[in-house]
Order: structure tokens, then C-alpha cells, then sequence
């Protein structure tokens, strides 16, 4: 009897010993299979990270072209500003003397070349007068009683500019309010 019961037990070894390797394989296959399913999954990842810093570096890139010049610009204005109260400070008897009309003609020409220079780049006036005031665009410096609409743009005490899409400088502006 005892002969029969190892006997038993050795085969039952044998049964257990050739299956284990099916059953090892099995194992090792699926946890192939999970590495390779989760390695996919991070390449993807990475893909799609790749993919969006590129688009945000492109994006960057565009705008460091469009508004490189942004500084300069605001710097240019008070040049402009200054060239425009110049003229607009020279007199209608002074301007039609023989003497300083060559002067006022090429202060004029540089106004008009200025102002060209800076719709080549983008910058355009922001319009004011008779507008509704629009806090994005406009700085409201004082209320003027007026017939106008409340909130309507009356005065305009200096230009405001975009340079595309983006404020360059508001429009310092008086805005109507009901008379007294």
C-alpha cells in the first residue's frame, strides 16, 4: 500500500511538474503582454507631449515675430505724439509764409511717413470719437456734460494704438455724462 501511494505521489509530481511550464509560460506571456500594452501607452504619451510643445513653441515663436517690435513701438509714439502737437501748434498765418512752408510741408511728410511705417508693422489707431467707451481700448480721464449718450467718447486728448490684435497704448479720452 505504501508502494502504491508514492507511487501515486510520483505521478502526481510528473503531472504537476509538466504542467507548471504551460503554466509559467502563460504567466510570463501575459505579463509580456502588459509591459508591451503599458510601453505603447507611454510612447503615445510621450507623442503627445512632443506634439504640443511644439505647437506651443510654434505659437510662441509667431508671437515673438508679431510683437518684437512692441517696446519700440511705444517708444515711437511719443516721437509721433510730438511730431503731431508741433504741427498742430503752428499757426494758419505762419503756415502760408513763404519762409517756413517748406518746413511745414516737411513736417507733414514726415507725419504721413510715420504714420506708413506703422501700418506696414501692424499698429493702427484705435478709434475713439463718438465710440462707446470701451475700457479695453480707452482710458476715461474725465466725464464732459454733454448731449451725447452717457458712456459716448466726446474728447479724445491722445490716441490710443493696437499693434495687431493686442493694446498697444489706450486712447486717453473725455466720455459724455448727463448735463447738471
Amino acid at each position: 500500500m505504501i508502494d502504491e501511494t508514492n507511487t501515486e505521489t510520483a505521478d502526481l509530481r510528473e503531472e504537476t511538474a509538466e504542467a507548471a511550464p504551460e503554466v509559467a509560460e502563460h504567466d510570463r506571456t501575459a505579463e509580456l503582454e502588459n509591459q508591451l500594452a503599458e510601453a505603447k501607452q507611454q510612447v503615445l504619451y510621450a507623442q503627445a507631449e512632443i506634439q504640443n510643445v511644439r505647437r506651443r513653441t510654434e505659437k510662441e515663436t509667431q508671437d515673438a515675430r508679431a510683437y518684437a517690435a512692441t517696446s519700440f513701438a511705444r517708444d515711437i509714439l511719443s516721437v509721433s505724439d510730438n511730431l503731431s502737437r508741433a504741427l498742430q501748434a503752428i499757426p494758419a498765418d505762419l503756415r502760408e509764409d513763404d519762409r517756413l512752408k517748406g518746413l511745414v510741408t516737411g513736417l507733414e511728410a514726415t507725419g504721413r511717413e510715420v504714420e506708413s511705417v506703422f501700418g506696414r508693422h501692424g499698429i493702427t489707431k484705435v478709434a475713439a470719437m463718438g465710440e462707446q467707451l470701451d475700457p479695453n481700448k480707452h482710458q476715461a480721464m474725465m466725464e464732459v456734460p454733454s448731449d451725447a449718450a452717457p458712456g459716448t467718447i466726446v474728447t479724445e486728448m491722445q490716441a490710443g494704438y493696437m499693434i495687431k490684435d493686442r493694446l498697444l497704448r489706450p486712447a486717453l479720452v473725455g466720455v459724455a455724462k448727463k448735463p447738471d
